[in-house]
């Protein structure tokens, strides 16, 4: 079987995964993207240069949004806060 070269995610993995490295437990999350947008003329040859936008991805993070969508989900569904009980009678402490 040949090795995989690429590994794609959904908008909504990227969130969750940005939400559980930035430790973030509350609130609806999604996908921010921030684009630049630059020009130049290019063209397979001299002769067929033609005017090309050129629209490179400058950020990616997350905002804050009113409601699940399909960019957006709630943190305290996906990246639940793990509290610690108090100690138990073995003097161990426990998670809920």
């Amino acid at each position: 079987m040949a090795e995989a070269t690429q590994i794609v995610f959904s908008h909504k993995e990227v969130v969750e995964a940005l939400l559980k490295q930035h430790g973030i437990h509350e609130g609806i999350w999604g996908m921010y993207v921030k684009f630049g947008i630059g020009a130049s003329n290019i063209g397979p040859s001299p002769a067929d240069i033609l005017p090309a936008a050129i629209v490179p991805i400058t950020e990616i993070g997350l905002q804050k949004f009113e409601q699940e969508n399909n960019i957006a989900i709630d943190a305290s569904r996906v990246n639940p806060k793990v509290s610690v009980r108090s100690t138990t009678e073995t003097g161990k402490k426990t998670r809920k």
